[in-house]
Order: C-alpha cells, then sequence, then structure tokens
C-alpha cells in the first residue's frame, strides 16, 4: 500500500478521462466465484429472506430474473430462499411460462406482514451486499503494496504527463513515490496544475479490479461503490459469457481516483447513516481502497492538518481503518489507497517536522518555463480548434505576464481561450488568437489596476 499513507458523492470529483487498458482482460480472475447457495453468499438466511420479500413487495409481480438483477443473487439461491416462503404461503407463482426461469411471484398477505416487519429490521434494498472478510480479502488481493504487482515505469508517466512543463527533477520525485507506493504531497501557488497533475498519477495505477456494491457489518449495510468514482474498464473479452459464472454482487472497475478539498471535515472521514434508506454511505477514504485518494487544499479543510494526517498514522502503518457505527460498535476496514497531498501553502506552516517526515514524497510544482508556456497555449488552442499565433502568445508573456508580475501557471491559457471563445460566441464570430482578444480575455479575469500594474 502507498506506504500505507496508503488508501462521493458529496466530497468527490468524477474521474477524469482514462487511459485505456493495453489489453481487455478476461474478468474471471477478477470477481469471485457465483454464489449457489444461501450459505455460499455468507449472509446469515434471514437477511437473504427479508431482502427477497422487500424486492417482490416494491416489485409486486416480481419476475425470477428481474429478482436475480435486482439483488445480484443467483437463480439457485434465489429459489433456496423462495420454496420455503411459498411453502409458508409467504409468496405465490403469480404466473408462469413454458421456461423454469420464466416465472413471476407476488407476496400473500401473510407474505405483506413479513415484508413491513422486513423493512423495519432494515429499510435497505438493492444488491445484497458482501461480509467484510470477503472484503478485506479481496482489497489484500488486490493491494497496490504487493512486491510482485505492476510498477510504473518512466516510459509510463512521460506518456500520461506529456509535455507538462515540469523539471525532470521534478518527474523523479513522482515518479519514485509511484514506485514505491509511498505517499506524495504536491506543493505550490494555486493554479499550477497540482490537482490535474494528481489525477494523472492516478490513471497510471493499473486496474481493473473488483468492488463490492455494499458490505454487511453485523445487520447494518454500508453502501460503497459509486458509478462516478468506480468507473467501468473497457469491454473485457467473453464479459457477458464469463459474469455467468461471477459473483454479480462485485462490480469490475478501474482502481478508483476519490478527490476531496477544502470542504473535507471530521465527519466525514467516518460512516454516514442515511435514515431515509436505512444504510451507512462510506466514506470517501474506504471507497478509495485499491486506488488513489487526493487530499487537497491541504491546511484550509475544517480541522487541522496535523490532526487529519494523525487520522491515517494508524491506518498508514497497519493497513486496517477502525469505523464506528451507531450503537458503538467498531469495524476494522481495509485501508489500502494512494495518498496524494496538494496545497498552495508553504508546507512547513501546514504540517510540523514530525507531520512532514511521515510523508513519503515531497514535488514543489511551480511556474512554468516561457517555452513551456507556449507549448501549453499551443496545445490547448489545438484542443478548441483555434489558430496559434505566435505574436499574441509572446503579448501574453512579456506584456501581460511581465507587467502585471503574474507567473506563467497553468490555469491560464485554458481560462484565457474560454473566454476568448466566449467573448467570440457572444459577437458571433471566429474565436481567434489575437492580441486584442487575449487584451480582452485578460482584462476580465483580472481587475484594471491588477493588470495595469
Amino acid at each position: 500500500m502507498f506506504e500505507t499513507l496508503s488508501t462521493g458523492s458529496t466530497a468527490t470529483v468524477p474521474r477524469a478521462a482514462q487511459t485505456p487498458l493495453p489489453d481487455a482482460p478476461d474478468i474471471a480472475p477478477i470477481l469471485p466465484r457465483q454464489a449457489k447457495t444461501v450459505r455460499d453468499t455468507g449472509l446469515e438466511p434471514r437477511f437473504v429472506t427479508d431482502l427477497v420479500l422487500k424486492a417482490i413487495q416494491g416489485s409486486g409481480k416480481a419476475p425470477l430474473p428481474l429478482l436475480a438483477g435486482k439483488l445480484r443473487l443467483s437463480i439457485s439461491v434465489l429459489r433456496e430462499v423462495l420454496n420455503p416462503l411459498i411453502a409458508e404461503q409467504q409468496v405465490e407463482v403469480a404466473w408462469s411460462g413454458e421456461s423454469d426461469i420464466d416465472m413471476q411471484y407476488h407476496l400473500t398477505p401473510i407474505g405483506q406482514r413479513a415484508a413491513a416487519e422486513a423493512i423495519a429490521r432494515c429499510r435497505y434494498l438493492g444488491p445484497a451486499p458482501v461480509t467484510l472478510a470477503s472484503y478485506r480479502a479481496m482489497v489484500e488481493r488486490q493491494a497496490l503494496r504487493h512486491a510482485d504487482a505492476e510498477r510504473v515505469t518512466a516510459a509510463q508517466l512521460a506518456a500520461v504527463l506529456g509535455d507538462d512543463g515540469l523539471a525532470p527533477g521534478v518527474r523523479g520525485v513522482l515518479g519514485a513515490a509511484l514506485y514505491a507506493r509511498r505517499s506524495l504531497l504536491l506543493h505550490g501557488p494555486s493554479g499550477s496544475g497540482k490537482t490535474q497533475l494528481a489525477r494523472k498519477l492516478g490513471r497510471l495505477l493499473p486496474g481493473p479490479i473488483a468492488v463490492p456494491y455494499a458490505l454487511i457489518a453485523g445487520r447494518q449495510v454500508i453502501r460503497l461503490f459509486d458509478p462516478a468514482l468506480h468507473v467501468a474498464p473497457p469491454p473485457l473479452a467473453r464479459q457477458q459469457e464469463d459474469r455467468r459464472s461471477c459473483d454479480a454482487r462485485w462490480a469490475v472497475a478501474q482502481r478508483p481516483l476519490v478527490h476531496v478539498g477544502a470542504e473535507l471535515g471530521r465527519e466525514m472521514l467516518e460512516l454516514r447513516y442515511d435514515a431515509e434508506e436505512g444504510v451507512y454511505h462510506a466514506p470517501p477514504h474506504l471507497q478509495a481502497n485499491n486506488g488513489m485518494l487526493v487530499i487537497d487544499d491541504v491546511g484550509r479543510q475544517r480541522m487541522p492538518a496535523d490532526e487529519l494526517l494523525n487520522r491515517f498514522i494508524g491506518p498508514m502503518d497497519t493497513g486496517l481503518d477502525a469505523l464506528t457505527l451507531q450503537g458503538g460498535q467498531a469495524e476494522l476496514i481495509p485501508f489500502d489507497a494512494a495518498v496524494v497531498f496538494a496545497t498552495n501553502l508553504a508546507p512547513d506552516t501546514v504540517f510540523n517536522d514530525a507531520a512532514l517526515r511521515r510523508i513519503g514524497y515531497k514535488a514543489g510544482i511551480g511556474p512554468w518555463s516561457p517555452n513551456a508556456y507556449r507549448a501549453l497555449l499551443r496545445r490547448q488552442c489545438r484542443l478548441r480548434r483555434i489558430d496559434y499565433d505566435e505574436g499574441a502568445a509572446g503579448h501574453l508573456i512579456e506584456r501581460l505576464h511581465a507587467q502585471s508580475g503574474r507567473a506563467l501557471l497553468a490555469c491560464y491559457p485554458e481560462e484565457l481561450l474560454d473566454r476568448i471563445t466566449d467573448f467570440a460566441g457572444f459577437a458571433g464570430c471566429e474565436a481567434r488568437l489575437t492580441v486584442a482578444a487575449v487584451e480582452q480575455a485578460w482584462a476580465s479575469m483580472f481587475i484594471a489596476a491588477d493588470a495595469e500594474a
């Protein structure tokens, strides 16, 4: 695990476009085998029965394939549950077709009362959860820290970073941090591209992995899967064929990239109970397992930076985190993610010396060189199909930036070109990179006194 400072959605940003996997792997080695019996699921029979009763009640007449899809349980498990319910006159066969799978079920009055009692015990209705023991084993199997795990190469890092204007020394620090699976602190002025850089690093983590839709702790359900974070990989070879023999309670996803910023508070690092749904929602660092957790704007959170780091010291060392359910029940949750801190404050004003030592690598991300800045502007123009003009670029760098004292930061070209496009669209003309267009966009970004300084 990343030094195991190793590790949405209210505190997350959807993952950026992903780097395609070089080969589409079969999902059979990724997902667990399908549970054929209730015992195989690891769940209490009463819990599975309650899920089935609630699912039928919510559907009225429930076809067997619909129940299987909603609960992510095999037909054999469902039949094991349904047969006793039919014998006890809680469920009836509402309709039967030619196939033994082509059947619909509905609740009897006795079953309606049983479903109401099930809802009183737990309101959750969705994919059947997996046990914490199964989840711990899967996270361990997929852990980043394994000695034989795929390592990031210099060529892969260069391909993802492209021409990002980073000094060779900085690239070396980034590569070493990823290779060693250790935590990383990105520091530099606001707008220097730290957040975007962290997201690019997240794309280098090898995937795909298995992620459960939900976990169960005792009789409490923890919703874990988030489609905005656990992004499906490219189409997998023989996917439909393989899925028939795989446990559908797990989804195949690329390694997650979870991003939190200044909104992060103590309560966000704990399980959050949703009384309406009757479930707990997983905190960001649990959703980031087997992936990357980016903690942005460090020093501006609703908790001190040293306290934030101290919250993770134990999990960093042990690979486990303790999360508390209502009533005080604590559960050990695996902790395996790459952790990247980012701040625009001076690191020694954010962390004390002891805290800084706990962070594996530090990389300063600063202003770009004029040549790299020109290359970035040229690349952004190409993406927007705006003709690049060297004279306008020179005016931007040598006059506007130089006279205002504003550093050549990564954020400016994209923002300027967006404004040039906006002004052109409003005027009903084609967007062009000209001195006049750059001047107009620049003036709209900063107050006049600042622009004339």
